[in-house]
């Protein structure tokens, strides 16, 4: 875009859109491996002591040269010719993404420097203050409340994959979410008076995106292999050719099957231990279905087997009919086992979930699913989640039963789907984030779902442990050769549960202070005027309260 002068761009439709779409691939990209790097207590991976700190680049956000291209579009669009309707619909967009960036910088550091226009040299101070946590919330819904006024409801066709007026209020509605809390209210909690707006704004998304046709798809896995479906509300498109590999699944897949890289999303064992039994209930306490851990694959919630792969399950990737996957020393092939001194992060599992198993393993980076920045379901369980703070489990209740039959959980002779009866609003919440944890996994949610409720405790201190299979009986080259033509099942073998194998530390680091990450060090030494947060050597008060 360099080669036009700003006078084409903005009196050029084609132009102007060419440009919106450099900033749409500066703020989506695709499925955040390992949790975003953040691993939570679904990937193996840890978060070792002193990994944040205010003189290093992890766990910061600091979006302003996009910003400063989104601001550069809004008021290139004011001096342009275009008709106003294009304009609108491209200044809308453009709002959105402004309010997109520094919502993500808000949450991850409290309140930033809300720039809104092109900063100019000799004409502007370039040493701009932060704004206030409550500033940035109130102008982040201004830009989506003015993004909502002007875009279409809902884009289809060849326009789909853009931003329209339902994704902007799905977005202001999650947006005061957080703004309403226990990570941005940490003396009151859910207590504060920042509930009921969001409580409205909530519930008006939920019931608005119904109306217009948004809901769930009826198959789990079709949601991750299927396009322009109902529960896409924002979707980031790619097409096999000139954008790609949204999942990296070259990472993902067992190296066996792939290239150049191996290890990603592992699921630990605490993450297989949570999926329910097919009746909904917790392992251990379902009379229909018993657990036992030498079974543990059978019976389960079936987001078990859409999601994870594991010893001895039929994963028949690079199409390759009948193909099981093995992660038993001697059985599995090297790269993919899990054993004590293996040093690829294993843990005795893989994942399904998004892979695109058809694809053969030189084409391993030709994985052409969309990836889905929000999806309808989000909207549901954000919904649910405020409602607990007004004192209501009947919306957590409802979504709940909508969420576990789409999995193909049985609903029971009380219709409850395994859910415990008449739970008070704390033990709803809880409810609402086990079910969310499974129904997102590998999706990066759960690391800031347990941060937005002020339950990092959960992971502080936690060790990592995968499950260690071993054949039952001697591993002749007869068993070998079975194993080489899938004959071997998971019942084939005993388990254990092992801890994995890390170099260096073993327990989570995740302290009170990861509430609100540090404004980077050399972003302050280039403004003296942006105070550091108070839990990192600070006077700046990111919280509300």
């Amino acid at each position: 875009m360099s080669n036009y002068s700003p006078d084409d761009v903005w009196n050029d439709e084609n132009l102007s859109n060419a440009y919106l779409t450099n900033i749409y691939a500066s703020t989506f990209s695709g499925w955040p491996l390992n949790c975003g790097g953040l691993y939570a207590d679904e990937t193996s991976g840890i978060l070792t002591s002193n990994l944040v700190q205010p003189n290093n680049s992890n766990c910061k956000y600091w979006p302003y040269s996009t910003i400063y291209k989104i601001n550069v579009m809004l008021e290139g669009l004011e001096t342009g010719d275009l008709p106003e309707k294009v304009k609108e619909e491209l200044r809308g967009q453009a709002l959105f993404m402004r309010a997109y960036h520094y919502f993500k910088a808000l949450v991850y550091h409290g309140g930033i420097p809300y720039i809104t226009h092109v900063q100019e040299e000799g004409v502007d101070d370039l040493y701009v203050h932060r704004n206030t946590s409550s500033e940035c919330f109130d102008l982040i819904v201004q830009d989506l409340d003015s993004a909502i006024a002007v875009l279409p409801e809902r884009y289809t066709g060849t326009d789909y994959g853009r931003i329209d007026a339902s994704a902007a209020l799905a977005l202001k509605a999650k947006v005061l979410l957080y703004k309403a809390s226990p990570q941005f209210n940490p003396k009151s909690g859910y207590d504060n008076p920042y509930v009921d707006e969001a409580y409205e704004v909530n519930k008006e998304a939920y019931e608005t995106l119904l109306s217009r046709g948004y809901g769930l798809v009826d198959d789990y896995t079709s949601v991750f292999e299927t396009e322009r479906h109902k529960e896409a509300v924002i979707a980031v498109v790619y097409d096999g050719n000139n954008k790609k590999d949204g999942r990296n699944e070259q990472t993902c897949r067992p190296l066996s099957e792939s290239k150049d890289n191996t290890g990603g999303d592992q699921a630990i064992w605490d993450l297989i231990e949570a999926y329910p039994m097919k009746d909904g209930k917790r392992i251990g306490e379902s009379e229909k279905y018993p657990y036992d851990l030498q079974t543990y694959w059978q019976n389960r919630d079936p987001r078990f087997e859409a999601s994870q792969v594991w010893n001895g399950s039929t994963f028949e990737v690079s199409a390759i009919a009948g193909r099981r996957q093995y992660t038993v020393h001697n059985i599995a092939r090297i790269d993919d086992e899990f054993y004590l001194t293996n040093t690829y992060n294993r843990t005795g599992f893989f994942p399904r979930k998004g892979i695109m198993e058809s694809n053969p393993r030189e084409e391993v980076t030709n994985n052409s699913y969309d990836w889905l920045e929000m999806r309808f379901v989000e909207v549901m369980f954000n919904y649910a989640e405020i409602a607990c703070a007004k004192g209501n489990t009947e919306v957590g209740y409802d979504v709940l039963k909508q969420i576990r039959a789409r999995a193909g959980i049985e609903p029971g002779d009380d219709g409850l789907y395994g859910l415990d009866a008449g739970m008070n609003t704390e033990e709803m919440r809880q409810a609402l984030l086990d079910e969310k944890r499974i129904e997102f996994a590998f999706e990066g949610q759960r690391f800031w779902d347990l941060r937005r409720n002020r339950m990092l405790y959960v992971l502080n201190g936690m060790h990592k442990y995968g499950l260690l299979g071993t054949y039952k009986g001697e591993i002749t080259p007869e068993v070998q050769e079975a194993a080489n033509r899938y004959e071997l099942l998971p019942e084939d073998f005993t388990y254990t549960i092992q801890e994995v194998y890390t170099v260096g530390e073993t327990e989570m680091h995740v302290p009170d202070t990861y509430y609100f990450f540090p404004i980077q060090q050399s972003s302050i030494e280039q403004n003296a005027n942006l105070e550091q947060n108070i839990d990192w050597g600070g006077s700046f008060n990111p919280a509300l309260e």
